[in-house]
């Protein structure tokens, strides 16, 4: 066992089993980070970034565990990503303010659309090489959760439109992949996708267009944490 498996054989540990899944430590962790870190980006919170985070970091080991490699450097892309959103969210603004929730301009959304097609195209390419077992469903969610990942770290609203769009993929892709519990995980995170909708766009500016602006927008009580 190298060093490495020694380190992570903890979070291996089989729990219990849901169906056909052995929940191990790892898969239990991703739940519970998971529906944390969508909780607070529905209201907005900054802490959702640490919180995704270390939601990628158990997936990260429970998809390496499963053999799932697409899925697993998808994980490494967020955690990259989740530090990036981190910095935007607090200095992205007019005068390196927190930024407010705002609109996507076309130009911007057509490009993340456009990158969506192009990235779906690509990867499934490469994991039809690597003999993934669903090449162009994990090529067009992971094209799907990288434009909302980029829209949510400019705090776009329409990033919820990209993951609802992936989570309806994910669902039955995890259960055909025996990930149960991640299956459910991923049925929490649509309905915390819808909430989202419409607790951003109460948080819009008056007339919901336009750049983000310097306060950091508040969809719940109390300030951004």
């Amino acid at each position: 066992m190298t060093e490495l498996a020694r380190l992570l054989a903890p979070l291996n540990v089989a729990l219990f089993t849901l169906g056909s899944d052995q929940v191990s430590v790892a898969e239990l962790l991703g739940f519970v980070t998971g529906a944390a870190s969508v909780w607070l980006t529905v209201a907005a919170r900054i802490s959702n970034f640490p919180v995704g985070i270390a939601n990628s970091a158990f997936f990260l080991v429970l998809f390496l565990s499963a053999r799932l490699y697409a899925d697993s450097g998808l994980q490494v892309v967020y955690i990259v990503l989740g530090f990036a959103g981190w910095r935007q969210w607090r200095h992205g603004g007019q005068d390196r303010t927190g930024l407010r929730v705002a609109r996507t301009g076309w130009r911007l959304l057509a490009g993340c659309v456009l990158f969506a097609i192009a990235a779906t195209w690509g990867l499934t390419i490469l994991l039809t090489a690597a003999y993934d077992i669903a090449p162009f469903w994990d090529a067009l969610t992971t094209a799907l959760a990288l434009a909302a990942q980029l829209l949510l770290n400019l705090k776009r609203i329409e990033n919820w439109a990209f993951w609802i769009a992936a989570d309806l993929i994910y669902i039955p892709l995890y259960v055909v992949k025996r990930l149960d519990l991640t299956a459910i995980v991923y049925v929490l995170f649509l309905v915390l996708c819808l909430a989202g909708v419409r607790a951003w766009r109460r948080a819009l500016p008056p007339g919901g267009k336009g750049r983000a602006e310097a306060a950091p927008a508040v969809v719940t009580g109390g300030s951004a944490s």
